[in-house]
């Protein structure tokens, strides 16, 4: 049965926190975008899953941030399953949720990762574009996904709420 992708639903919360610990180093929360996120509710409509035969193979999340005054989705965490790396499902996740952001009117979006990866789905580093610290800057990298995206946005990155 092929992997199937679908928007994650509030059952699935418990299973993708279980991914994201298994897939990323102890302390995770610690991390900068984390503090973006908290308090503030996840972009439903844009959060995926991929599941093979009903078991969980790779997530994505993406959170409402605020650049300077402008709306930006935070791209973050993405995680596939060790038993399915190297498949392409990541990448999948990634344009099924930028699609589903640009379709939803989201102008620009961004994350904190590494631009030779990245950049396959269009990223590039943002100048001006300041994440809480300590974030490397050389790793903060936005999209255009509606046009003008990112032209004229700087500032710091804060939560939605703020």
């Amino acid at each position: 049965m092929p992997i199937e992708i679908v928007q994650e639903q509030d059952a699935d919360w418990w299973e993708v926190e279980a991914l994201f610990d298994l897939c990323f180093a102890p302390g995770r929360e610690a991390l900068s975008s984390y503090r973006l996120r908290e308090g503030v509710g996840a972009v439903r409509t844009l959060c995926h899953v991929a599941r093979e035969d009903g078991i969980l193979a790779g997530a994505i999340r993406f959170w409402p941030v605020r650049v300077g005054d402008a709306a930006a989705v935070l791209l973050g965490p993405i995680a596939v399953h060790p038993t399915h790396q190297g498949e392409g499902l990541g990448g999948a996740l990634i344009r099924e949720g930028l699609a589903a952001a640009r379709e939803a009117g989201w102008a620009r979006a961004l994350l904190v990762g590494d631009a030779p990866y990245y950049g396959r789905f269009g990223f590039r580093r943002l100048e001006g574009v300041v994440m809480p610290p300590p974030t490397n800057p050389e790793r903060v990298l936005g999209v255009d996904l509606c046009p003008p995206g990112w032209a004229g946005v700087s500032g710091p990155v804060r939560r939605a709420k703020d």
